[in-house]
């Protein structure tokens, strides 16, 4: 099982950036996917997740700026980000999880994790 992350990088308050997360070894159609990030210093929190059938979840600080996504034909996992604010810079980790219904967001009921990405944001 790998998961790699792209697509972080250095943006102004109120920007956009698009994560993906390219999963192999298994098949993201059939268990629950997440996004997770970690700044420095803090508790790694729970941003999204999606389920094997499609339904999303958010936390409430992401609600109505990000939306997660996947493309189950190319197995990749997306977590598109607008209005950006400076309290989103983390690292920004993929996950998965060995279940079909994502249930918490919490960073114990994952199995699987990315390296991260780098997610700057500058006031």
């Amino acid at each position: 099982v790998q998961l790699v992350e792209s697509g972080g990088g250095s943006v102004q308050a109120g920007g956009s950036l698009r994560l993906s997360c390219a999963a192999s070894g298994f098949t993201m159609r059939s268990v629950c996917m997440g996004w997770f990030r970690q700044a420095a210093g803090e508790e790694r929190e729970g941003v999204a997740s999606i389920s094997s059938d499609g339904t999303p979840r958010y936390a409430d600080s992401v609600k109505g700026r990000f939306t997660i996504s996947k493309d189950n034909a190319k197995n990749n996992l997306y977590l598109q980000m607008n209005s950006l604010k400076p309290e989103d810079s983390a690292t920004y980790y993929c996950a998965a999880a060995w279940y079909p219904v994502c249930l918490v967001l919490k960073r114990a009921m994952y199995n699987y994790w990315g390296q991260g990405t780098q997610v700057t944001v500058s006031s």
